[in-house]
């Protein structure tokens, strides 16, 4: 066993229960894990555009990537604590970005890519995987529930289940490369094998899990669910690839052994998670 599969396996022993606990707890736990990981990515995303010589305003990006999850779960069910005040902070704090970006950057110091990466990463590395809060706390759920946690698992579990099906699928078939500049890795045989795995794990796990708790997914529903959540969680993926070839680095950081970094980890549910809360409120379960 090489060192780097030992690395992801312990990580992987960990993790899984780790993640499925914060999950059932909820509340600010989980909104405070969501608000660290919001800043390790945002930190991840900045040093990205250093090495593109963009000097980011560190330090309101990461209050702003802080600070997202909490509210988020703060103002979750109350519209009086939700809408207009969203609209009011996110302004102001556009506003404070800019205001610092005049005072600390100057014409020569490239001050609109500055702002549009202090935004962006605050916005990429925060604010979408905040979606996993709408659906763990969907229906005003409060903490130590089964039924919105395995909702919540749901998703992540089929980007899990899609991601490895794609490299096995990849690995033995081979063929037709699917974005080679980007990663180089990756093939169409590995795409489809990820999206046809996604679709079965959904109406699978969807039809066997969630009566259980009391959730109802007609078979249609979890097979839409997979569909869009195969395909979502392999753009995400790619995605993040187009940072990395850009900045010339092949992990966003080496924070977590055998992983690479928080982007590294995260990049497809960036993409699964806002979208998978969409398609839940669609289906009007949350």
């Amino acid at each position: 066993m090489s060192r780097n599969l030992a690395q992801r396996i312990a990580f992987a022993v960990v993790a899984i229960p780790a993640v499925v606990g914060l999950i059932w707890w909820g509340g600010w736990p989980l909104a405070a894990v969501l608000a660290v990981l919001g800043v390790l990515g945002a930190r991840e995303v900045y040093d990205l555009a250093r090495r593109q010589q963009i000097e980011p305003l560190d330090g309101i990006g990461f209050a702003a990537a802080a600070a997202i999850p909490l509210a988020t779960y703060w103002a979750k069910g109350s519209e009086t604590r939700w809408a207009e005040p969203a609209l009011f902070i996110g302004a102001l704090w556009l506003l404070a970005v800019l205001s610092l970006a005049m005072r600390l950057r100057g014409p020569g110091g490239r001050p609109l890519p500055a702002v549009a990466i202090t935004v962006f990463g605050a916005l990429y590395a925060s604010a979408l995987p905040s979606f996993l809060i709408a659906i763990r706390h969907g229906a005003n759920a409060g903490v130590k529930s089964w039924p919105l946690a395995m909702l919540a698992l749901l998703p992540l579990a089929l980007t899990w289940i899609c991601d490895t099906a794609a490299m096995a699928a990849g690995s033995s078939i081979g063929g037709a490369k699917l974005a080679p500049v980007l990663s180089p890795h990756k093939t169409w045989a590995g795409a489809i094998g990820g999206f046809a795995a996604a679709v079965v794990a959904a109406i699978g796990l969807g039809s066997w899990a969630l009566p259980q708790l009391g959730l109802h997914l007609d078979v249609f529903q979890l097979a839409l669910l997979g569909a869009v959540l195969g395909v979502v969680a392999q753009i995400g993926d790619v995605a993040e690839s187009l940072f990395k070839r850009e900045a010339g680095v092949k992990d966003s950081s080496a924070l977590i052994p055998g992983h690479g970094g928080v982007l590294d980890r995260l990049d497809s549910l960036y993409f699964v998670i806002p979208v998978a809360a969409g398609l839940f409120r669609l289906f009007g379960i949350i």
